[in-house]
């Protein structure tokens, strides 16, 4: 199992400044900690959209590299975002699926079908690029620079532990100024990219 933490420490440095990343509940929490930046972008609301907003996302900004940090539980709420994503094709769009088998946020209740569900199968029969799942942090750190140069969506699914808490600053992801602050950055951005 890894850390979520560590997980997220390897991908930091993976992170370009135009890159955008979509982050749910607690991975978005842990993200926002370790690696605060303008183009975080907080996918709140409706449990299971952060697929969805980073669909959106990239077929609006089709040139930057999008990383999703998804939670299982969250991705079960919207399976059917995996079809409309292989069906489009975003061309720089990772995917990652931390999977704990709980709804962390939420009381760590167990997911439906935990220790059954195959999101990496789900997603290459979606029609992902590709979709692979890691259980050590070694060997995800070594497929990340790979994980990143696909051409088409592409998932890994983490089997993690939650590793360090950091704070649920709630007030904070589900205000204005999260959401004002990550479009100026993208308002700002696309405007010297042009």
């Amino acid at each position: 199992m890894i850390q979520r933490d560590l997980a997220l420490m390897a991908l930091r440095p993976h992170i370009k400044p135009r890159d955008l990343v979509v982050a749910v509940y607690q991975s978005c929490f842990d993200w926002l900690a370790l690696c605060p930046r303008d183009l975080n972008y907080v996918s709140t609301g409706a449990m299971g959209q952060a697929s969805s907003h980073a669909l959106g996302l990239a077929l609006g900004s089709p040139d930057r590299q999008l990383i999703v940090l998804d939670g299982d539980g969250s991705l079960l709420m919207n399976l059917g975002s995996l079809v409309t994503i292989a069906t489009v094709k975003p061309k720089h769009f990772l995917h990652i699926v931390f999977e704990n088998g709980v709804y962390e946020v939420n009381g760590a209740h167990p997911i439906p079908g935990s220790g059954n569900v195959d999101f990496a199968n789900m997603a290459k029969a979606a029609g992902y690029q590709d979709a692979m799942c890691f259980s050590d942090l070694d060997t995800f750190k070594a497929a990340l620079p790979n994980l990143l140069m696909y051409s088409g969506p592409v998932m890994a699914v983490l089997k993690i532990v939650p590793g360090k808490a950091y704070p649920r600053d709630y007030d904070y992801i589900h205000s204005e100024a999260a959401r004002q602050k990550f479009r100026d950055a993208l308002n700002r951005d696309q405007g010297q990219a042009t």
